[in-house]
Parts: structure tokens; sequence; C-alpha cells
């Protein structure tokens, strides 16, 4: 029975941030773990609500997380079944309480009219870290089925249908392209949100469930769509959505305007180099260079991927950051008659990254990037504009009058993604993107392709890493059905499932 009381006792607290001097001269976690009175009192605020909309798959989560469950039982000190709870909808709750923007959150009833939420994400990642503090204790291996299943892409959608898989007894092995398992996880998301020790404690998990793993393998290049297909009885496609979007402003082709992207990867691999006391300069995949050192940085785009790269920028050393968003600055508090509860909100979202530095500037557009006149970038030509939708279009309209230049030597593009890259594999399996540049898929996650299933922003587009996680259980269930399997596997939500949208 949850503490009716708690959230009229308790005001929402979450741990403080390590200090912004300390924590910009390393690549470690912004947020150190909060004290088990902290947890529990915080905990204790959750009412655990007739209908709790916070595990709503159209408002809260996809994942259907027992939310109100888990959160009493921490309130209560039960730890062990709290992970138990947890675990049970969840495969990777370490991922996502790091680096979900918690929609969970934004549905909790306490937010109504205007309340604070219950800290649902810091619970969470105090759960995962108890767990594995107790030691992940790998699930024991089932008698095999005699069915194999190939996933191609190990980020967290390809990584939690491996595991759904593989405890159902089927033989799994999931190829990644890159030297490392982890997908956008691994080199895609800077070590001060999420440390890499995370997905290798997890991986140990998994590998020793059964599920085997192959690096460097290109699927439709150094291995095909076909070889594939004849070792296996199906193939779940899973390989994100990073092709960036580009902009056709003038100067796109200067020196030192690039996809953002890019330098994240760049970042992340010098880190995990030194980790393994390996040197290791931030550079492209040609070998040019990428770094932020002593540099004047501007960041387009105003989301996730730009605050990553704000806070990268800062402990590489810039001389300066501006990021730079084309609407205007949000309200703090969620208009109601904009967003009503328990719709996603737009409002100010203040990373950590922005605590520690440079300077935001909203209602903008770059007009152009400015040649040194050696085929560099040396500014970017700012406007201030308007924005209208109609019919359903974006109009921008400059502000008469209201050009200025800011210095520039590196320029980053974190404008959004327009869908799964082009690749040889699309065009071996028989696939073609849509108008999203995603795959589609028939109601059972099945392409156009029989036996090849598509399950996260591969197939929805980029998204959250929560949906990344339902959608790689529900292809398994849905993979599990087609090979024959006994039982049915937990499906947290449909192939055409959407959040709730005004």
């Amino acid at each position: 029975m949850p503490d009716p009381n708690g959230f009229l006792r308790y005001p929402r607290r979450v741990p403080a941030r390590r200090p912004v001097p300390v924590r910009i001269s390393d690549w470690r976690e912004v947020y150190p773990p909060a004290g088990e009175e902290l947890i529990r009192e915080q905990a204790a605020r959750c009412m655990d609500c007739g209908i709790p909309f916070c595990h709503s798959d159209t408002a809260g989560c996809p994942l259907a997380n027992r939310i109100p469950d888990w959160n009493d039982l921490v309130r209560t000190g039960n730890w062990d079944a709290a992970v138990e709870s947890l675990h049970a909808t969840n495969n990777f709750p370490e991922f996502t309480g790091r680096l979900c923007p918690a929609p969970c959150e934004a549905a909790c009833v306490l937010g109504i009219a205007g309340g604070d939420p219950v800290t649902i994400k810091q619970v969470e990642v105090e759960i995962a870290d108890a767990a594995v503090a107790r030691g992940l204790t790998p699930r024991p291996v089932p008698p095999p089925t005699g069915r194999s299943v190939a996933v191609v892409g190990s980020g967290p959608a390809g990584l939690a249908a491996a595991q759904q898989l593989a405890r159902a007894g089927h033989a799994v092995t999931v190829y990644e392209r890159d030297d490392a398992i982890g997908g956008l996880l691994r080199y895609g998301i800077p070590d001060f949100k999420l440390e890499k020790r995370h997905i290798d404690t997890r991986l140990a998990q998994l590998t020793a469930e059964g599920v085997q793993f192959r690096t460097g393998v290109n699927v439709g290049v150094d291995i095909t769509a076909e070889q594939l297909r004849e070792q296996h009885d199906a193939v779940l496609l899973a390989c994100g959505a990073l092709q960036g979007r580009e902009t056709d402003t003038p100067g796109r082709q200067l020196r030192g305007v690039h996809q953002a992207m890019a330098h994240l990867v760049a970042a992340n691999r010098v880190v995990a180099a030194a980790g393994e006391g390996r040197p290791a300069l931030a550079v492209l995949a040609d070998g040019t260079p990428i770094d932020a050192a002593d540099k004047h940085v501007v960041i387009i785009g105003g989301g996730d991927t730009a605050a990553d790269c704000l806070g990268v920028a800062h402990r590489q050393g810039a001389a300066g950051v501006h990021q730079l968003d084309l609407y205007p600055q949000p309200p703090r508090a969620r208009d109601e008659a904009r967003d009503p509860w328990p719709t996603w909100p737009w409002i100010l979202r203040e990373y950590a990254a922005h605590e520690e530095g440079g300077e935001r500037v909203f209602a903008v557009a770059v007009q152009e990037f400015v040649d040194d006149g050696t085929g560099a970038v040396r500014a970017v030509r700012i406007a201030e504009v308007t924005v209208e939708k109609r019919d359903g279009r974006r109009i921008l309209t400059v502000v008469p009058g209201t050009e200025r230049e800011l210095p520039a030597d590196l320029v980053l593009l974190a404008i959004g993604f327009e869908g799964t890259e082009e690749q040889p594999l699309l065009a071996q399996f028989g696939l073609a993107r849509n108008a999203r540049g995603a795959i589609d898929s028939r109601a059972d996650w099945q392409t156009g392709s029989d036996g090849v299933f598509v399950a996260g922003d591969m197939h929805r587009g980029a998204s959250l890493i929560v949906w990344a996680i339902a959608e790689g259980r529900a292809a398994a269930a849905a993979i599990h059905t087609y090979l024959g399997g006994v039982g049915a596997l937990p499906a947290p939500v449909h192939a055409a499932s959407r959040p709730l949208a005004v």
C-alpha cells in the first residue's frame, strides 16, 4: 500500500550534479548516485494512481514499466523485488534511466496543473544500479529450439530482441559493423551521460545467456543478405536511423562544417581509447581532425544531440560555443492550452551541458557559412526569424535588419535525422526506405521480405530509447511466433503504435 501523503510531505528532489569545474575536466557521468534515504523519499511521492498514465504507451512509457509497483517496493526498502519488477518489462533500465527524457514523468498525475511529478527516472536508475551491485545473474540457458536468428545492429532495439529470443531458447547472433557492440550507445552517446562500463556489464550477461556477437561485420558488404538467410531461420534488422539531416545553406561545403554525429563518434572513440590506455586523436573516418579544442564552435539545433555536442565541446576545451535554435525560447512550464496533460510538453529543457557554459540563441537561422578565403569556415551569418506552420508546412520569415556574424572555426549540424542510412543490405533484402527514410513493416513486424523483421529507429525513425527497447521486445515476440516457439513473449507495443499527440 503506497504512502497516501508522500507527495504532500516530500518535495521533488534529485541528486546534485557534480561541480562544473570538476566534471568538465573528465568524461565521467554528471550525476552521482543518489543516497538510499533520498530515493526512498522520492519513491514515496508516487500515489499508485488508479489509472497510472505514467506507463501508458500513448502518453507515458511504451515499455509498460510497472512504475507504481517498483516505486512502492523502493519506498519500503524491498530492493530485490524492485529489481525483479523493473526487469520484468525493461531489459536495460540502466540505459533508459540515464538517457530517456522520461515521458513517464510528463504523464505523471502529480504533474496536473503544474505540479512536480515523481522522479521516476532517478528511481529507475537507482534500481538498475542496485541490480548491478547485487550481481546481474544471467538467466539459465533454456533447452535449444533448434532455430536461429540473426540480429543486424547492436543498439537497444537489437540487444533487447536478442536477449528475449535467447531466453526463449533460440540461437541468436548479433552482427555489428563497428568494432564494438552497442550501436549508438557505444559511440554516439558521450560518457558523461552513459559510461560504457554499463554496456559492458550488460553484454556479459547476454553472452552468458548464449547470445553470440560478431563485430566488424557490415551486412550487405562482408556477408550478403542471401548468406545471412542461409545461415539463419529469421533476420531482424535493427540498424538505427543515423542518416543526418542536411542543409543547403551556402557554404555547407567548407572545411569545418560537419554533421554532429561525426563529432560525437570521433570524441567517443578517443575516450574509449584512453580507457584502454591507447593514444588517439579525434578524427573523421578519412583522417580529417575534428576537435573543438581552442575553437569557436557553433552548434545548430536544439535537441539532445546538440546538447551532447555542447558537453563534448566544453570537455575538449572550446574557446567559446554558441547553440542556435530555429524556434523561439519555449516557456519553462507546460502551456495547457497548447500541450494539455498528459502529452509531451514543449518547454525549455536545460541539460547539464547548458549549465557548463556556452550561449543559447533562439529564433535564428543560419544564412551563410562564411569562407575564410582558404575554403574553411570562419563565421556563420545568422538572422532572426519567425516561424509559422501553414497546412502542415513550416514557413520561415527573416526579420529585416537582424543579420550578424558569429565567429566559427567548427560548425556542427544537429538538426535531426532522416531515417536509416541507404546501404547495400536494403537492396539485397529487396527493401526500400519510405518517405520518412524508415523501413515499413506489417502488423507482425515483418518487412516485405518473408522472415525479415524490422524494429527500433530503423522502423519508426529517430525516437526515444524506450521505444527502441519496446519495439525490440515486440519484434522478438513476433519472431518467436514465426519460428513456432512455445508460448508467447511479451509485446509491449504494436507495429503501428505512436505516442499521444495533440
